[in-house]
């Protein structure tokens, strides 16, 4: 079948289809003149802008922190921690309105802190030092923001979280910070001179074992005649003698054991003998349930300098490691052989083995390069008897009758 088009129809429905087309997509100043459109591309304009000068000013910022600020941090695992928390928990009257409005402490923690008298009482001390957070600090003519944290992971070894203490000030004056160090180092080293510190294993580290002790004179343990004084003497001689080990290439180590029966003094002696050189104590408990070899070996490389080793009861540290308790072997002699003085063993150290049974010890462990010196701290002489008397009931005295009696001295004639 065949449609006629009429003239002209064919040129309508060209134009109606174009105008269709056209219909279908909005102008662009159509776009624009709608109010609703022209506000949200404003919107995202100020957005993007917003974003980009955000970026800028943190890069900025960092750039300008970089150049003009320096800053240290302080893990809660260096000995310098609790250096710097007792430095700032130092009361310092500012020096001016300024100096008072910037370094005001709000956050605040508190640590308790015991120390028995002479009289049987004890005195509690309560101090104060800055929290977590952030701080400011004027010190040496300059200001430092403190930022103590507290992080989320802890030690697996303690479970004690891992801290940090983060001080910043300008750069030009980042020479505060050995100031600031050598101070807190000197207020350490005051509090603690007429202390001994005691270490004690604790996971592949040392911890303070209880608050340091004061320091025992020598002379309050009564030894033998010239035990004490040998003892000391050559302790005295290692630690002068650092340079002389190393030019000759030998390992810079001393041993010392000391054997006898209990209670005659030799812990307290050692005790005594780190009071008088200066030094601290570290134990180990060879018999400890749960210290391994691997644990042993790395505990004695970690010692502190200038710290006397103490292992306690050696000869009971290898009898019966198994039976009735689970399989558990604990240190095997060959591992405490090579702490001793393995490839991996630590240097600048002084070790100090205690035993009540001599004859139980193996001869490996007691040869020269282990242990260099061996005394005998036994019963009590005749002449540590006299000693005893005089220092707890004075050098003169008379016998009247079968009966001591001290002299008194009165300040008379």
């Amino acid at each position: 079948m065949t449609t006629i088009t009429p003239p002209g129809a064919g040129s309508g429905t060209a134009a109606a289809a174009a105008t269709a087309g056209s219909s279908s997509f909005l102008p662009l100043d159509t776009l624009f003149s709608n109010p609703l459109f022209a506000g949200g591309l404003g919107l995202a304009s100020l957005g993007y802008a917003a974003t980009l000068a955000r970026r800028v000013a943190i890069r900025s910022g960092a750039l300008l922190k970089r150049r003009l600020l320096v800053s240290l941090e302080v893990s809660k695992n260096d000995d310098a921690y609790p250096m710097l928390l007792a430095w700032l928990s130092l009361h310092r009257p500012p020096t001016n309105r300024v100096a008072a409005a910037l370094t005001r402490v709000h956050d605040l923690s508190m640590r308790t802190a015991r120390r028995p008298l002479g009289n049987g009482e004890v005195a509690t001390t309560f101090l104060l030092q800055p929290g977590y957070g952030r701080h400011v600090v004027r010190f040496g003519g300059a200001y430092l923001a403190v930022h103590r944290e507290r992080k989320a992971s802890a030690n697996l070894n303690t479970g004690e979280p891992f801290e940090t203490l983060t001080l910043t000030t300008l750069y030009a004056h980042r020479h505060v910070f050995e100031d600031l160090f050598g101070e807190a180092y000197a207020l350490s080293a005051k509090a603690g001179e007429d202390r001994t510190p005691v270490l004690s294993a604790s996971g592949t580290g040392w911890a303070p074992f209880g608050e340091a002790r004061r320091k025992r004179p020598l002379g309050s343990v009564i030894l033998d005649k010239g035990v004490a004084e040998r003892v000391l003497d050559d302790v005295r001689e290692f630690w002068a003698a650092r340079e002389w080990y190393e030019q000759r290439g030998i390992p810079y180590r001393r041993g010392y054991l000391l054997h006898g029966p209990p209670g005659s003094g030799k812990s307290s002696f050692i005790l005594a003998l780190a009071g008088e050189v200066g030094c601290g104590v570290a134990i180990v408990n060879l018999s400890e349930r749960g210290l391994t070899d691997e644990r042993l070996s790395v505990l004695l490389s970690k010692v502190p300098p200038k710290t006397i080793l103490l292992l306690e009861d050696a000869d009971a540290a290898f009898v019966e490691r198994k039976g009735g308790d689970g399989g558990w072997g604990g240190v095997t002699f060959s591992g405490l052989l090579n702490a001793l003085d393995g490839v991996a063993a630590g240097e600048e150290r002084v070790v100090f083995l205690t035993t009540n049974w001599v004859g139980r010890l193996d001869e490996a462990l007691v040869r020269p390069g282990r242990v260099d010196v061996i005394e005998c701290i036994g019963s009590a002489t005749e002449w540590q008897a006299g000693e005893l008397w005089d220092r707890f009931y004075g050098r003169e005295a008379e016998v009247e009758e079968g009966v001591v009696v001290e002299k008194r001295d009165t300040g008379r004639e």
